[in-house]
C-alpha cells in the first residue's frame, strides 16, 4: 500500500483531485459537474482513499435505490494501482452498502477490463447479464456483475 492513512468520504474541495484520477482512468469520464452533482445526492456515497501526506490515491461512487445498490464507478490513480487500494475501496463500499440495508451490489465492467473484473471476482462478485454496446470509446460490452450483500463472507 502507498502509505494509506483513511478512506473518508468525499468532499467538494477532493473534486478536481478526483477528476484527474477519472480522466487518467477512463476513456470517456465523468465531468468535474457530474461529481459535483453526485455530493449533492442523499442517495449517493462518494469516498476517497488518501495517503499520510492527503494525497487521494483512488475514489469509488455508488447509489442506492431500494435494497439495491449499483456501484458507479471506482478509480485507483495510475501510479498507486495493484497495490491494494481498489480493494481497499470496495472493501469501504460495500460497508457502506451493507450500514444502508441494501441487499446486493451492482455494477458494469468492461469484458476486456480483466485487472477490474478479478478485484470483483474476490470480492464475491458473479457475472449476472451482458449489456452489448454498452461502453463506447472504444465500443465494447459491458458484464454486468452482482454481490449478494446478505451472504458474503466477510
Amino acid at each position: 500500500m502507498i502509505g494509506l492513512s483513511q478512506v473518508r468520504p468525499m468532499t467538494v474541495a477532493d473534486v478536481d483531485e478526483v477528476v484527474a484520477i477519472e480522466n487518467a482512468s477512463f476513456s470517456a469520464p465523468w465531468s468535474e459537474r457530474t461529481f459535483r452533482l453526485l455530493l449533492a445526492r442523499k442517495n449517493a456515497c462518494l469516498l476517497v482513499a488518501e495517503n499520510h501526506a492527503s494525497q487521494i490515491g483512488g475514489y469509488a461512487v455508488a447509489w442506492f435505490a431500494g435494497t439495491e445498490a449499483e456501484l458507479g464507478n471506482l478509480a485507483v490513480r495510475p501510479e498507486w494501482r495493484a497495490r491494494g487500494l481498489g480493494s481497499t475501496l470496495l472493501e469501504a463500499v460495500l460497508a457502506q452498502v451493507r450500514e444502508r440495508g441494501a441487499e446486493a451490489l451492482f455494477l458494469e465492467v468492461r469484458v476486456s477490463n480483466t485487472a477490474a473484473r478479478q478485484l470483483y471476482e474476490r470480492a464475491g462478485f458473479r457475472a449476472v447479464g451482458l449489456r452489448p454496446g454498452y461502453y463506447v470509446n472504444p465500443a465494447e460490452d459491458a458484464l454486468v456483475m452482482r454481490v449478494d450483500v446478505a451472504s458474503e463472507l466477510r
